[in-house]
């Protein structure tokens, strides 16, 4: 069988350190952010926009303002020529502070939980009709998906698909009601694969990324070596010692019979010599995930798959291999999408999702990379590499998930001087990726994750990782 110029080695990870200084953004981004905002509303014609946003959904709001929901809904509304209003609930009042912007924070109770006060605020319809929305208003929402063909491939055959909103009915109802006209989705304006407002990031948007990435990678690292024998699900994800950082996830750490469910949360079970084990985590703006068998070696595995590294695990990785070698500005979806095709096509992979998308404060934005897609990278954008086989048989999985950035040479020098220490780390993943594991990088390309490319099959033998072998 051939090894796919693959080869498992002893291989010691780095230590690549923690990240200890966090960057922040600008009041100048965020209202740069918001200006993008209005010339896309003035460009489609549209008179007010509406940003709704829950505590499950809040990215594009918090793209915008800074803010995001904690335990309520929110809202924000931009008018022409008028003072963005942000709606909140009881609880989400003093946390507006977080926002750099000159807002016009308004409350509105009914946003709160239930038991709650709700006399001290105004109507929804006397906020919206003081805010600009009347008779005519040409309105947009924005909420956290959009339907019809620019939703990628397949698209959706039905003609009224911008007017397929999911935000709360009594939000819509009461929008159309004082127009009179239909209501829009414009989420496509920040969530677009190509021109979207959230599709490329500035300098510090990458580096508030790099510093996620280093702190979920390290309690991923952290998970990885606490996978034993006798160990708890539960005690795995206390020995990773999270961040603490906002989750785009539900961490998942699980194991044996339990795999199946896919993305279930951490239990009490007791992990056993030979099991199946799936790992993930993420927080804005990264992920990680591994997987693979509770074992030293394959003569622990069954007799049926103690050819795991050969049929599964060699060509998975030679498809990552070429996955990372190949990313770079310039390049389309469909040349992705082709070379993953090429190694893992085959219906034994069962690889089913985009492998790639972007990803930002939510764990998945969009995805430039299907079938046939002309759609190019971009210097600027952050994207996961998230190839997941799914072989529904004894075999399992193998999975590297990791974040990377896409950056131009004038972002690169404007990256490593403002941020030195994250970008010392960018360059030691690097040389750790080409000297070590025999990847070759485009110069653009920036590894976010302190697990980048590293793939450790037998999961109680973190020594032994894979690598091209020539």
């Amino acid at each position: 069988m051939s090894n796919h110029g693959i080869e498992l080695g002893e291989i010691e990870l780095p230590a690549y350190g923690e990240a200890a200084v966090q960057p922040t953004l600008s009041a100048q981004e965020y209202e740069a952010r918001m200006e993008a905002l209005r010339v896309c509303a003035e460009s489609d014609q549209i008179d007010v926009v509406i940003v709704y946003a829950d505590r499950e959904h809040s990215a594009n709001l918090a793209f915008l303002t800074g803010f995001d929901p904690r335990f309520e809904e929110a809202l924000l509304i931009v008018a022409n020529g008028r003072r963005p209003i942000l709606l909140v609930g009881n609880e989400g009042w003093d946390y507006t502070q977080i926002s750099p912007l000159d807002l016009d924070v308004q409350l509105y109770q009914p946003f709160s939980l239930l038991g709650q006060d709700r006399t001290r605020s105004r109507g929804l319809s006397e906020i919206l009709r003081s805010s600009g929305v009347g008779k005519g208003t040409r309105v947009g929402v924005v909420d956290w998906k959009y339907f019809g063909a620019a939703a990628g491939p397949g698209g959706g055959a039905d003609g009224d698909a911008d007017l397929w909103i999911n935000a709360p009915a009594y939000l819509i109802d009461s929008l159309r009601q004082l127009s009179g006209a239909p209501v829009v989705n414009v989420t496509r304006w920040l969530m677009d694969a190509q021109d979207g407002l959230r599709a490329v990031n500035t300098v510090d948007q990458l580096a508030c990324f790099e510093f996620a990435a280093t702190c979920i990678s390290n309690a991923m690292r952290r998970a990885l070596r606490a996978l034993q024998p006798g160990v708890s699900e539960i005690e795995v994800m206390r020995a990773a010692q999270h961040p603490g950082l906002p989750n785009s996830m539900h961490p998942i750490i699980i194991s044996g019979p339990r795999t199946g469910l896919a993305l279930a949360s951490p239990s009490m079970r007791v992990m056993q010599l030979g099991d199946p084990v799936s790992c993930a985590m993420g927080v804005w703006g990264a992920l990680n995930a591994r997987a693979g068998f509770l074992v030293h070696d394959a003569s622990e595995l069954p007799a049926a798959i103690q050819d795991y590294l050969d049929r599964l695990v060699k060509p998975y990785f030679a498809a990552i291999a070429e996955w990372y070698s190949t990313v770079g500005i310039g390049v389309t979806g469909a040349e992705m999408y082709a070379l993953i095709q090429r190694h893992l096509g085959d219906s034994f992979f069962g690889v089913g999702l985009n492998p790639g998308h972007l990803i930002h404060l939510d764990e998945w934005v969009h995805s430039p990379i299907f079938a046939g897609s002309s759609q190019v990278l971009r210097a600027g954008m952050a994207l996961q590499v998230d190839v997941i086989p799914a072989t529904h048989s004894p075999y399992f999985t193998t999975n590297i998930e990791d974040g990377i950035g896409l950056a131009d040479a004038a972002m690169r020098q404007t990256f490593a001087a403002r941020w030195p220490a994250a970008w010392a780390r960018i360059q030691a993943r690097r040389r750790f990726m080409e000297d070590v594991l025999g990847i070759r990088l485009k110069p653009e390309v920036l590894p976010f994750s302190n697990l980048s490319a590293h793939l450790t099959p037998y999961l109680l033998s973190p020594h032994l990782a894979l690598r091209k072998s020539e």
